[in-house]
C-alpha cells in the first residue's frame, strides 16, 4: 500500500501556505484518501486469522501484520506527509482530526504487532524443534525451554499477559505436541515392527505428552512462588483434555505390546511345549496370539480422538478378557519350580495354595465368558475354553504330585526327627554328639535341637488339613502337640540364653577358677544332649533342674565379679596415682629452689606410696574371700586358685608398669613444656659463670627423682608361688636381706628404660642451652680477669692525661648501666634462670673499676697540684 503525495508545490512557510485555499483544498483531498487507505488496511489486517492450528501460523500472522503496518508507518514519517499534516493543522481543517485518529490507531496496532513478533520470534526456534525435530529427544528437551520462554512472554508482553490470549497460545502449543505425537504411531503397522523399537516409540510418545503437562505445572508453581506476577489460572480442560486422553491410549498400547510381544512369546516357548507334550498345538497358539492384535489393525475409528473414547474402551476390554487365561498359564509355567508363597506358608502346602489361587482366577474369567454366550460360541471363545481345561488339568496334577511327595517324606523322616536329643553341643564351632566329657578349655555352646523340618511338618500338616487332604496319623499327633513343643523350646532357649550370657561375662581366669562348678553344671545338662528326646516325658523336670543349677551358678559368679571389681578399683587407684606432684609457686612469681622442688616431690610421693601400698595389701584378703566361696578354704594358697592368683599378679605387674610409664611420660612432658617449675641462679665463680646449684647437681637430682619413681615398685612385694601370700624377706649371705618385689621386673621394661633415658637427654639439652645462654655474659670477663692493682700501677707509671681517665671512667660506667638493662629472668622449658645475682656481681666489678680509676685520677691530680704549688712558691720567693 502506497500513500500518494500531493503534486502541488509545498515550498514556503507553513503559516503562509495554510492561508492559501488553492493549497489547502487539494491537501484535504489527499488527507481523506490517506485516511481511507489506512483504515481499510487496518480492517483487513485485524480480520485476518492464523492459517492453521499450530503456533507457527500465529507467528506468520503477526509477522505479516507487522510488515504491512510497518510499511504504512514508515510512509507516515516522510517529511512531505508531516508538512501536509502541519499545514492542515495550521489551517484548522475539519479533516485533520479524523486522519490523526486513524494514524494513532495505526501506530498502536503497529507497536502491538512489533512486540508480538519480537516475543513470538523468541518462541519460533522452540516451535520449529517441536514440529520438525529429528526425534522425541529433541522434543523432550525443547518443552522445558519453551515453557520458560512463555513465562517471560507472560511477564513482559502487553498482549499475551491476558488469560484469554495466553490460553489461545498454549492451545496451539498443545495442538503442535499432540499432532507431532499422533504422526509417529500407525496402528496398521505398529504390531509388525520390531518389538523393542515399537515399545520405545510408544514410551517416548507418552513421555512427551506427560512432559508438556509436567512443565506447565512446574512453571505455574514458579510464578506462584515468586508472588510478583499474576498466576496462570487457565481452564485446564482446554489445555490437557486431548493430551491426557492420548496419554491413556498410549499407555493402553504399551500394555498391549508388553502382554503380546513380551509375555505371551515367553509363555509359548520350549518349557510349555515340554509341559503339554503338544508342540504343534503351541505353535498354533502362537499364531492365535498374533491374531489378538488384529482388531487394533482394522479399526474403523481414530483411537486418539476423544469422540472415539467409548469404542476404544470396548476394544481394550475385549482384549484383556482374551489374555487373562494366557496370563494365568504364564504365571504357572514361570513359577513352576519355585512358586511364590504367602507369608508363613510352608513349601508344599504353600505351593498347593498358589496353584489353587491360579485355578480360581482362571475359573473367574471363564465364568464371565459364560455370562455372554456368544463369546464362548465364537472360534476365539472355544480356543480360550480349551486352554482353560488344559491348564486346569495341569494344576490338579501339580497339586496331587506335591501332596504325595509331602506324605511319603513325612512318614519316613518324622519318627527320626522325634528321636533327636533336646540339646546339641557345639565345640570349636562344630556340633558334636560325642560321649567324651567336656572341658572348659574348649569353646562350648548348647543349642536347642528342635529341627526346622519338624516345625515345617507341623505347619504343613495343619495347612494340608485345611486344604482337605488326609494327613498321616503320626503327623496329626505331632501337630496336636505343637503348643507343648513350642513351650518347651521357649523355656529351653531362655534357659540357654541365660547360661550363655552368664558364661560370656567370664574371662579365661574366671573360667578356670570356676572349672569345677562349670563341670557340675554341665553334668546337669548332660541328659539333655545324651538321653532325653522329643518323645520323652521328663522334659519339664529337666528344664526345672537346669534352671535351678544356673541360678545357683549365677549367684556365685555375681559374688566373684563383685570381688573382682573391688580389686580392679584398687588397681585403678594405684595406676592413676600421680608420682610427680609439683609445689605451687610462692608469693606469685616466686618459684621453689631446685633442692626444695625435688624434696617436695619426694615427700609427696612417699605419702602417695603409703596409700598405694595399703590398697595393694588389701588385695590378698579379697582373694581369700573368693577362695572361701569357690574352694571352701581360706588359706590364700588353694591349688584350685593357683592360676587365678597368677592372673591377678600379672594384672598387678601391668598396672605398676603403666603407673611408672605414664608418670615418666607426664614428667617428660613437664620438662618440655614452657612452664617453669623451679628456679636456679647464675653466679660468677671466678673465673667461670655457672649455675647455682651447678648443672651437674641439677642433673644428679633429676636422675635421682626418676630413679625414686621407678623404685616405688620396691614397696609392692611379690607373692609366693601359687599363693596370694607376700614373700617374706630372704637372707642372702650373713647380713644382707632381700625382699622380692616387682621392681626387678618393672625396672627392666624397655618402655620405662626408654622414658628414663629420654628425660635425662632432654634435661641435658636444656642445661646445655642455659650454659650457652650464659656465655653471652663472658663479654664482661675482663672485669674480673684483669688485676686492678697491676693495671693501676702501670697506668700511674705512664702518667696519662685526664682525657685517658675520662675515657676509662665512661666505659666502665656504661658497662654498669648496660648490665642493669639486661633481662634478669630467663624461662626455658621447666627451669627459671635467675640472673640478678650475676648481674649484681658484674655491676659491682664495673663500679670497682670506676672507683679504682677515680682514686688513681685523684692521686695524680693531687701530685700535679702539689707540684704546681711548689713552683708558684719558688717564683714568689725569687721576686
Amino acid at each position: 500500500i502506497k500513500l500518494e503525495m500531493p503534486t502541488i508545490n509545498l515550498d514556503g512557510e507553513v503559516s503562509v501556505l495554510a492561508t492559501i485555499p488553492e493549497v489547502v483544498e487539494p491537501l484535504e483531498n489527499c488527507a481523506m484518501t490517506w485516511q481511507k487507505l489506512i483504515s481499510t488496511a487496518l480492517e483487513e489486517q485485524l480480520k485476518k486469522v492464523p492459517q492453521g492450528n499450530g503456533l507457527l501460523a500465529e507467528v506468520d500472522l503477526w509477522r505479516e501484520r507487522n510488515d504491512t503496518l510497518s510499511a504504512l508507518t514508515e510512509q507516515t514519517k516522510l517529511p512531505e506527509l508531516q508538512k501536509v499534516l502541519e499545514i492542515l493543522q495550521e489551517a484548522e481543517s475539519e479533516h485533520i482530526e479524523d486522519l490523526q485518529i486513524v494514524l494513532s490507531d495505526l501506530r498502536k496496532h503497529h507497536m502491538e504487532a512489533l512486540d508480538n513478533v519480537k516475543f513470538l520470534s523468541a518462541l519460533e526456534c522452540h516451535l520449529k524443534n517441536l514440529t520438525y525435530g529429528t526425534g522425541f529427544n529433541v522434543v523432550l528437551d525443547t518443552i522445558p525451554s519453551l515453557m520458560n520462554t512463555l513465562r517471560m512472554v507472560w511477564i513482559i508482553s502487553r498482549h499475551y499477559n491476558k488469560n484469554e490470549q495466553m490460553v489461545l497460545l498454549m492451545e496451539r502449543i498443545a495442538w503442535e505436541i499432540s499432532t507431532r505425537v499422533y504422526k509417529v504411531v500407525d496402528l496398521h503397522t505398529l504390531f509388525k515392527e520390531d518389538r523393542a523399537a515399537a515399545k520405545k516409540k510408544i514410551a517416548e510418545a507418552k513421555s512427551t505428552l506427560e512432559q508438556w503437562k509436567k512443565c506447565f505445572f512446574a512453571v505455574r508453581a514458579q510464578i506462584e512462588a515468586s508472588g510478583r506476577q499474576r498466576c496462570w489460572e487457565f481452564d485446564q480442560k482446554h489445555l490437557f483434555e486431548k493430551t491426557d486422553y492420548m496419554t491413556s491410549v498410549y499407555q493402553d498400547l504399551y500394555d498391549l505390546l508388553q502382554v503380546v510381544m513380551e509375555e505371551f512369546y515367553s509363555i509359548f516357548g520350549p518349557e510349555l511345549k515340554a509341559l503339554t507334550g503338544d508342540p504343534e498345538r503351541i505353535d498354533d497358539l502362537l499364531r492365535r496370539v498374533n491374531g489378538l492384535t488384529s482388531p487394533m489393525e482394522e479399526l474403523t475409528f481414530d483411537p486418539f480422538s476423544i469422540k472415539s473414547a467409548h469404542d476404544w474402551k470396548l476394544i481394550m476390554e475385549e482384549f484383556r478378557e482374551e489374555v487373562s487365561v494366557e496370563n494365568i498359564k504364564q504365571i504357572f509355567v514361570q513359577n513352576l519350580k519355585d512358586p511364590p508363597l504367602y507369608k508363613n506358608h510352608p513349601p508344599m502346602a504353600g505351593a498347593i495354595y498358589w496353584s489353587r489361587s491360579l485355578f480360581y482366577r482362571i475359573k473367574h474369567t471363564i465364568i464371565r465368558f459364560q455370562e455372554v454366550e456368544e463369546l464362548l460360541a465364537s472360534e476365539r471363545g472355544k480356543e480360550v475354553k480349551q486352554i482353560y481345561l488344559q491348564v486346569a488339568k495341569r494344576l490338579k496334577q501339580y497339586e496331587d504330585r506335591k501332596y504325595n511327595q509331602w506324605r511319603d517324606r513325612t512318614e519316613q523322616i518324622l519318627p527320626l526327627l522325634l528321636r533327636n536329643t533336646l540339646l546339641t553341643v557345639i565345640t570349636g564351632g562344630a556340633s558334636s554328639v560325642t560321649e567324651e566329657p567336656l572341658t572348659t578349655k574348649e569353646s562350648v555352646r548348647f543349642i536347642v535341637n528342635f529341627s526346622p523340618l519338624l516345625q515345617e511338618i507341623i505347619t504343613e500338616t495343619k495347612y494340608m488339613g485345611q486344604l482337605g487332604f488326609p494327613v498321616p496319623e503320626i503327623a496329626r499327633y505331632v501337630a496336636l502337640q505343637e503348643e507343648k513343643y513350642l513351650r518347651c523350646i521357649d523355656r529351653l532357649e531362655n534357659m540357654l540364653d541365660r547360661y550363655h550370657k552368664l558364661m560370656g561375662t567370664l574371662n579365661d581366669a574366671e573360667a578356670k577358677l570356676l572349672d569345677d562348678h562349670i563341670q557340675e553344671l554341665w553334668r546337669v545338662f548332660r541328659s539333655g544332649h545324651r538321653r532325653l528326646n522329643w518323645n520323652s516325658l521328663g522334659i519339664g523336670d529337666f528344664i526345672v533342674q537346669c534352671t535351678q543349677s544356673i541360678r545357683k551358678f549365677e549367684l556365685l559368679v555375681h559374688r566373684i565379679h563383685n570381688n573382682s571389681e573391688d580389686i580392679s578399683n584398687k588397681l585403678l587407684f594405684i595406676e592413676s596415682t600421680n608420682l610427680f606432684k609439683f609445689p605451687l609457686s610462692k608469693n606469685g612469681d616466686k618459684l621453689p629452689e631446685v633442692k626444695e622442688f625435688f624434696e617436695y616431690v619426694k615427700c609427696e610421693r612417699a605419702k602417695d606410696v603409703a596409700h598405694m601400698v595399703r590398697k595393694y595389701s588389701a588385695i590378698p584378703q579379697l582373694l581369700i574371700k573368693m577362695e572361701r566361696r569357690v574352694a571352701n578354704t581360706n588359706s590364700g594358697k588353694s591349688p584350685k586358685l593357683t592360676s587365678y592368683y597368677a592372673y591377678w599378679e600379672k594384672r598387678i605387674y601391668q598396672v605398676l608398669t603403666q603407673l611408672i610409664v605414664k608418670n615418666l611420660q607426664a614428667f617428660n612432658a613437664a620438662v618440655l613444656a614452657n612452664v617453669p617449675l623451679f628456679q636456679t641462679e647464675a653466679i660468677l665463680s671466678f673465673p667461670e659463670i655457672i649455675l647455682q646449684p651447678n648443672a651437674t647437681e641439677i642433673d644428679k637430682m633429676t636422675r635421682q627423682c626418676i630413679q625414686d619413681c621407678i623404685e616405688v615398685t620396691k614397696h609392692f612385694v611379690r607373692w609366693m608361688h601359687g599363693t596370694c601370700i607376700e614373700c617374706p624377706p630372704q637372707h642372702v649371705g650373713e647380713d644382707e636381706v632381700t625382699t622380692f618385689s616387682f621392681y626387678s621386673d618393672v625396672s627392666q621394661n624397655p618402655l620405662i628404660i626408654e622414658q628414663a633415658v629420654l628425660i635425662t637427654q632432654n634435661v641435658h639439652k636444656l642445661l646445655a642451652s642455659l650454659s650457652k645462654y650464659l656465655n653471652q655474659w663472658k663479654r664482661y670477663h675482663l672485669l674480673w680477669e684483669l688485676d686492678k692493682g697491676m693495671v693501676m700501677e702501670k697506668l700511674a707509671a705512664e702518667k696519662p692525661a685526664c682525657i685517658t681517665f675520662d675515657g676509662e671512667l665512661q666505659f666502665y660506667t656504661k658497662v654498669a648501666q648496660e648490665v642493669t638493662q639486661q633481662p634478669l629472668i630467663k624461662d626455658e622449658q621447666f627451669i627459671r634462670l635467675q640472673l640478678a645475682p650475676l648481674a649484681c656481681t658484674v655491676q659491682e666489678n664495673a663500679r670497682g673499676w670506676v672507683i679504682s680509676f677515680g682514686k688513681l685520677l685523684n692521686e695524680s691530680a693531687r701530685e700535679e697540684l702539689f707540684s704546681l704549688q711548689e713552683e708558684i712558691q719558688v717564683g714568689v720567693f725569687s721576686l
